[in-house]
């Protein structure tokens, strides 16, 4: 007889969904963190000098990046209160699936909200309307570290 190597962990539907809740959590807190700040730091350009300066174009893409950065903080929040609001209820397994999908949008809302204030930013720094090449770099750098990497590993070291 040969011995079977156990794949997995040995855990019942509850404890799997009591683990993905704290793992989730701890993402999320990273998160939570850098949106909030970027978000701040958004609500204070409207009140400095440097602002009425703006051309109209600079003004729509400040809105756009405020509103995408209220959303991201939203979604990115939005783990919590309903974990506080399900508690106890036995729908863990339940509402770890859509942390997780609230956690995603976050993610993609927060990619939105960076790459709108990198062409605010940039705009307003050099002057240059033409930095998209700068700045689908960097989204392609986003890209590559929150989805792509993940997503091969995913498919690399996943067993069936």
């Amino acid at each position: 007889m040969t011995d079977r190597v156990r794949q997995g962990r040995d855990e019942s539907e509850e404890e799997r969904a009591d683990r993905m809740w704290g793992d989730l959590i701890q993402e999320v807190r990273v998160t939570q963190t850098g949106v909030q700040i970027l978000f701040g730091f958004l609500l204070t350009v409207v009140f400095q000098q440097k602002y009425a300066e703006l051309s109209g174009t600079d003004h729509t893409i400040y809105i756009v990046t405020v509103v995408l950065g209220a959303a991201a903080t939203g979604a990115l929040i939005g783990p919590v209160s309903l974990h506080r609001l399900v508690s106890g209820r036995r729908v863990k397994p339940q509402a770890v699936r859509l942390a997780s999908v609230l956690t995603q949008v976050g993610l993609f809302l927060l990619l939105a909200t960076m790459t709108s204030a990198l062409v605010l930013i940039l705009r307003v720094a050099t002057g240059d309307s033409r930095i998209a090449w700068v700045v689908v770099g960097v989204v392609v750098w986003y890209l590559v570290c929150w989805y792509a990497l993940p997503l091969w590993s995913r498919r690399r070291h996943t067993t069936r």
